[in-house]
């Protein structure tokens, strides 16, 4: 249940970060790379959990 609150909220951080805004355009794809990693190595760790049957 955790996992899927944060995976939500790493992909609204990712939306967000990206930069399509006059005044973002000069941060280049940093914070959307950096969320953008965030959001795989959560997305692994939620798939290589063991899982309850």
């Amino acid at each position: 249940m955790l996992g899927t609150i944060l995976l939500i909220i790493l992909i609204i951080l990712l939306i967000g970060a990206l930069p399509t805004w006059p005044y973002s355009g000069g941060w280049g794809y940093y914070p959307s790379s950096g969320l953008g990693i965030l959001f795989l190595v959560l997305l692994i760790v939620l798939l290589a959990r063991p899982r309850r049957v």
